[in-house]
Order: C-alpha cells, then structure tokens, then sequence
C-alpha cells in the first residue's frame, strides 16, 4: 500500500492547548502488559480529582515493538522491562496541568511494581493527519465490519464530516475488576489539521480513564488490513 502523508499543509495551523499531554520521566523496572487497571488505580490515588474531571485520559505505557504497536503480548502475566526512556503520559486540559505536576516525586504502586514519577513536560497535539490508538472499546464485536459500523458514525459525528480511511488492528482485552473490556486498535486517516486535534481531544468511545479511546500521531504502517 502507498501511503504518503502532504505535512506542508499542517505549517501555519495553530495547535489549541486547551486539551494537551503531560509526559513524565519515571523510574520503574516493570509492569505487568496488562496494567491498565493497576495504573489508574494509582493515579486516582495520587490525584483524586483525576476521577471526575472529564477530559482526563491516561495512556497505558508502551515500549518499543515489531510492527509499530499492532503486535503486542497477550498474556497479563507477561511483565513489560521498561527502559529510561519509558514514559508516563496523561491526557489533560490545561487548567489540570499544574494539579498534575504533584505527581513528580511520588512513588506509584503499579500492581506491586514501584514507579517513582520524575519531571514533566508539556507535549501538544500533532496536526498530523493520520492518528492510530491501541485501544478502541469494542463493545465485544468481534466481526471487523460491524465494528466499523460501530464506530464510524460516532467518530463522523464528532468530526462533523467524512471519515474516509480507517483501518482496523488487533484486538485486545483489558481486565478490570469489573470484568473484562474487550477493545480494538484503529487508525484513522486523510483528517484535516482541525478533525486531527479535535479527535486527539475527545478521543472515541469509553475508558479515557484507563487509557481507551485515545489517539496519538501515526506515520506509517505495517502489518494491517485494509477494511475500509
């Protein structure tokens, strides 16, 4: 498939900063894959207004891998090494960002993991017009046309337009107290600087809390389908 994305026209947009990520340096030596739970658990612990603020999000934390992210490692026991330059990353609005920064100097219990939480730095949305998120809730739709059925009206609803390419990755459960979340990756392409921030602040779907529905900048592509 070619895929070439034209990053002249994303020059003179101007970011909005009213939604934005904060990326922390932390020292941990790992967490379990499946973590998802244990991270939000602790993050509500250590910021309890995380809770009802409602453009909080929470990416889960990812190292490097084949396939640039659509293969990963199923088995909740399976225990992610982490390096020095793993990340911890909060999806925020602005007025949040220095409620957030507390967390520098704290230790988080990641099921049973220490995770000393260091410095922060801002990162704005990219105007990119291609953005990809690991985790999509499925609503336990397994058959890849439903889903897109699923979830295109949604996201054209919150875009106010055509959603023209969207592709579909690997699916993936996330255990939670309350019982299993089965979730999708999806990319989703050919978006205006505009339609690429706005989904970046919104997200899709479900579970911004424990790190679902959220969308980072993409540039390419490896090992997926073409469903739509």
């Amino acid at each position: 498939m070619l895929w070439k994305e034209d990053e002249s026209a994303t020059d003179e947009f101007k970011v909005s900063d009213e939604i934005t990520d904060l990326v922390y340096a932390i020292q941990c030596r790992s967490v379990p894959v499946d973590h998802a739970h244990a991270l939000s658990h602790a993050i509500h612990r250590a910021l309890p207004w995380f809770t009802d603020e409602p453009d909080a999000g929470m990416h889960m934390i990812h190292i490097s891998e084949a396939a640039n992210g659509w293969s990963r490692q199923d088995n909740p026991d399976t225990e992610l090494l982490l390096s020095r330059r793993s990340r911890l990353i909060l999806r925020l609005p602005k007025h949040r960002l220095d409620d957030a920064r507390q967390l520098t100097g704290m230790k988080l219990d990641i099921a049973g993991n220490t995770m000393m939480v260091g410095k922060s730095s801002v990162k704005p949305f990219s105007p990119l017009s291609t953005l990809f998120s690991r985790y999509v809730q499925s609503a336990d739709i397994d058959n890849e046309e439903q889903f897109l059925n699923y979830i295109v009206p949604e996201l054209e609803a919150l875009l106010n337009t055509e959603v023209r390419k969207i592709l579909c990755g690997k699916s993936h459960t996330l255990n939670t107290p309350e019982g299993p979340i089965r979730t999708k990756s999806v990319m989703v392409a050919d978006l205006s600087p505009e339609s690429a921030i706005l989904l970046q602040q919104k997200g899709l779907g479900a579970g911004r809390k424990i790190g679902c529905g959220l969308f980072i900048p993409h540039k390419g592509i490896k090992a997926v389908k073409d469903t739509h």
